[in-house]
């Protein structure tokens, strides 16, 4: 039970390596130079989120820019957003990335699959708010970034639009699912029965309800011409 329970909010963290695993300071991609600028976001709570935010090399007469913030899933971290950045940047759309609190090499204890994550992404998304640079700003996330970003893009109506790689639907059905994906050893019929018991236990870690982190409710609350989703 405390196995499952980890991999709920304390999944293996990623590990990685500024100089070898994320696009390099100075890049060039069809022809033209871009950057990565590493920085630092205090979240809500105090910890430290480890950021980067791609854009092309700067020129005076250049305009602010669109930006994409590349919001990560469970395990992951801001080297995940290399991808996007490498489809978006042609197309004059900077990429921000970061690893969530509990992520990666920002600080905290646990991951808490989008119910702290938005606080997360609230935070950036004030930090690029004020700069200049950028112009819109949208939301990429992948599985639980894809549900972090529903649930910040609910509240916040000036996002420009999301793109939603592989969301779950509600916490619930995601721990069913990762007792086939990690092999856990617990009769799925005796699942739900565990889930209170679970759901006690990861209040009193991680200080949140696994039964209120329902995606399917707060998709009705944004307008679908803002959404993209892929499977």
């Amino acid at each position: 039970m405390e196995q499952l329970v980890n991999f709920v909010i304390r999944p293996p963290r990623a590990k990685y390596d500024l100089s070898r695993d994320l696009l390099q300071p100075e890049f060039q991609l069809r022809n033209r130079r871009y950057q990565r600028e590493d920085l630092q976001v205090i979240n809500s709570q105090g910890h430290v989120l480890q950021c980067s935010h791609y854009m092309p090399i700067p020129m005076a007469e250049e305009k602010p820019l669109p930006c994409v913030i590349y919001c990560h899933g469970n395990s992951g971290c801001r080297a995940d957003a290399s991808e996007a950045a490498v489809i978006l940047l042609p197309s004059n759309i900077t990429v921000f990335s970061l690893d969530f609190s509990g992520s990666g090499l920002s600080e905290g204890e646990y991951v808490t699959l989008g119910w702290n994550e938005k606080d997360d992404l609230k935070a950036v998304v004030e930090h690029l708010r004020t700069d200049k640079r950028v112009s819109c700003i949208g939301l990429w996330g992948r599985s639980m970034g894809a549900v972090t970003s529903l649930m910040y893009g609910a509240e916040d109506p000036s996002i420009a639009g999301m793109v939603l790689d592989s969301p779950f639907s509600n916490l619930v059905e995601l721990m069913m699912e990762l007792v086939d994906v990690y092999k856990v050893r617990l009769p799925k019929f005796t699942l739900k029965v565990a889930i209170q018991y679970m759901r006690k236990i990861i209040q009193r870690k991680a200080h949140f309800d696994i039964l209120e982190l329902d995606a399917i409710k707060v998709c009705q609350s944004i307008p679908t011409d803002s959404c993209m989703g892929l499977t």
